[in-house]
């Protein structure tokens, strides 16, 4: 069973540690992997903005990086910076198609505004009709 909870506080904490001077729009990511390790991430802005990297890309890159390709859950939580109340982030269309690289159809996505306030979608959910690995098999 999943410790929600853990997960979102985790996703919370790492929002201190995002790189916004122009959105000022942090969010963080905690991503579970299959086997109970837990990989952070944060956002990271550029002047330039393509180069930025998503909470959640950074946090499924980590994990790759060390040999984890199987995942049960992800905690996604942001806002602006200076906020005094959350509102539900959604992962972007980027972040959704690397989820989809990665994740079955029934993967966590867990959208926080705090460890009691959450809502909880499958991955297939929140990306109908995926392009993924199996459509490039033969």
């Amino acid at each position: 069973m999943t410790d929600y909870k853990d997960l979102i506080s985790k996703a919370l904490g790492m929002r201190a540690f995002s790189y916004t001077p122009y959105s000022h729009f942090n969010v963080g990511a905690a991503l579970l992997t299959s086997d109970g390790k837990v990989y952070t991430g944060c956002n990271i802005e550029n002047a330039s903005y393509t180069p930025a990297n998503c909470a959640e890309r950074t946090a499924f890159f980590k994990a790759v990086s060390e040999g984890h390709h199987d995942f049960s859950a992800i905690a996604i939580v942001g806002g602006p910076a200076e906020a005094d109340k959350l509102e539900i982030c959604p992962p972007c269309g980027v972040c959704r198609q690397v989820m989809r690289e990665f994740c079955r159809d029934d993967f966590e996505i867990i959208l926080g505004t705090s460890a009691e306030n959450y809502k909880i979608y499958t991955l297939s959910q929140i990306l109908p009709l995926g392009f993924g690995p199996s459509n490039l098999s033969g």
